[in-house]
This record gives structure tokens, sequence and C-alpha cells, in this order.
């Protein structure tokens, strides 16, 4: 009677793999077809921008004077010359840029999540952060002109910008900074209050190492982010051909705004000059990832 049972039972089970319907197959398909489509569709002007952006851009970048010269004393028909100039104040602007808002992003995302969580302050810190999130590059270079020199009287100048770039900076390091300590486990912060290590000290000496890694990482590609930014540098500051190390008064070049006034120009000179100011761009952005890439896989945490 029990193996009559087991019998019935055993004819009652499903097998285990059942004969896929041509409804589901037929929207897998779909849904496959679709998806490489839209690849497709996203991938193919990429790959031409790419391809126009080398074939124009990399002729310059070997020019024995591309790294070393500036544009001083060029006109606009005139071939040659450098960039030099330029890429001196992307850097200065970027790292007076980082100087200011990766501390100031760190703190307040330490705040909000190992002080603030809940509370009012907090709550209206998180609304901030979420506005400056959208903000638009142009609103920000307005805002940084109304402020800095309508009311304060300063002139236009590089930190200008590097203070407009701060604007669009700062909310992705808090947001990153978040992100990563809420990924520390809380298991690492127990243990050492257990031991009778005060709650900043653990901070510093645990949570923030251990989140070091995507810190940098979100700091090193929010950095890559605002560099490439124009409007600012149209408000903010003047444009120069000759270099300058001067971030507080005067005319200062940066890559995004020689890209600006070379097509300006309406030269075949300034086009390739142009060209060749884009491309160094996006190898200087590249650099910038690829370091984060470095720093992200030396500073993480070694396991087993």
């Amino acid at each position: 009677m029990r193996t009559d049972t087991a019998d019935v039972e055993q004819l009652a089970t499903p097998p285990a793999f059942q004969r896929i319907s041509f409804g589901r197959k037929f929207k897998n398909n779909l849904a496959t077809t679709l998806f490489g489509a839209a690849f497709v569709v996203a991938v193919v002007p990429l790959l031409w921008v790419l391809w126009t952006l080398l074939e124009r851009g990399l002729k310059p970048l070997f020019s024995s004077t591309w790294w070393t010269n500036s544009f001083n004393g060029l006109l606009p028909n005139d071939f040659g010359g450098g960039i030099n100039h330029a890429l001196i104040g992307t850097l200065l602007q970027g790292l007076v840029c980082a100087i200011i808002s990766v501390p100031l992003g760190i703190m307040v995302g330490v705040y909000l999540i190992e002080y603030g969580r809940q509370s009012r302050f907090a709550r209206i810190a998180t609304f901030m952060v979420d506005i400056l999130s959208g903000l638009p590059s142009i609103v920000a270079g307005l805002f940084i002109y109304a402020l800095w020199i309508t009311t304060f009287g300063f002139s236009r100048s590089g930190f200008a910008v590097a203070l407009s770039l701060v604007l669009l900076m700062l909310p992705v390091v808090v947001r990153v900074t978040e992100t990563m300590l809420l990924i520390v486990p809380d298991e690492l912060r127990e243990a050492s209050y257990a031991l009778g290590v005060p709650k900043w000290k653990t901070i510093l000496r645990i949570v923030l190492p251990t989140a070091l890694s995507g810190i940098l990482t979100g700091v090193m590609l929010g950095l890559a982010r605002v560099l490439g930014e124009t409007a600012p540098l149209l408000i903010l500051v003047g444009y120069s051909s000759s270099i300058s190390y001067n971030l507080f008064g005067g005319e200062m070049a940066s890559l995004p705004l020689v890209i600006y006034m070379e097509r300006s120009t309406g030269t075949v000179a300034g086009d390739y000059r142009m060209w060749g100011a884009a491309l160094t761009l996006v190898l200087v952005i590249m650099l910038i990832n690829l370091v984060a890439s470095l720093l992200s896989r030396l500073l993480a945490i070694k396991t087993k």
C-alpha cells in the first residue's frame, strides 16, 4: 500500500525542467532584440564622436610645442602654439576646487551618517545637497558672480571659477561619502565601542579607512566631471592666451575655455587648436578616471 502511494506521489510531481511556452520565448527574443538595438543606437554615435575627435585632434598632440608652449602671440590664422597655459589653468582651478570641496563634503557625509541621522538639521542638509545635485553649471556661475564679484567686489579670476566648481562637486562628494559609510558594517563600530574607543576615534581609525577606497574613487570622478564645465568660465574669468599662475586676479585659460574661444575664431587654424584642446581634455579626464581606479584597488581592504 505504501509503495502504491509513493508511486502516485512520484507521478504527480511535475518535472524539474518544463517546456517553455511559445509566448515566453517570443517575449524573451523580442526583449533581447530591443535591448541590442538600443545598445547599437547608443554606441554608434559615441564611436562616431570618438573617431571624429581622434581623427581631427590627434595631429596637434604630436606637435613638438603642444605640451610646452602657449598660444601667446598667435594670430587667428597662425598654426602652432601649445596647450600648456590651458593645462595649468585647468589643474590649478581643479586643485583649489578639490581642496575646498573634499574635506567639506566628507565632513558633511560623516555628520549625516554617524551623528545626524534623522535630526532636523540633517534633513535640512540633505535637502540642500539634493538641490545642489540638480544645480545647472550656469546657475552656479551666476551665483558666484552675484556673491563674490558684485556683492563683495572681488575681480573676475580663476579662484571665482573654483568656487563655482565647488558648488557642483560638493554634492557628489557628500553622496559618495554617505554611500560608502553606509556600506561599512555596524559590527566594526560596535567592536570598537566595546573596547572603549571613543566615537570620533572610531570614525577616524576604523570607519573612514574602511570606506576610503570608495570615497577617493567618487572624489576623482566628481573632479573629472567638473573640469569639463564651460559656463562658469565664460562668466567668472577672462581668457588669456599666455601662461598665468595668478588665481586671484587677471585672466586665466583653461581647456574648456580654449575650446570655446578657438571655435569662435572661425578659422582653419582655430579648428585645428580646438580639436587638439578637446582631445587633451578627454585625455586628462581619462587619466583622472584611471588614477581613481588605481587608488580604489590599492586602498581597498585586503581580504583572504
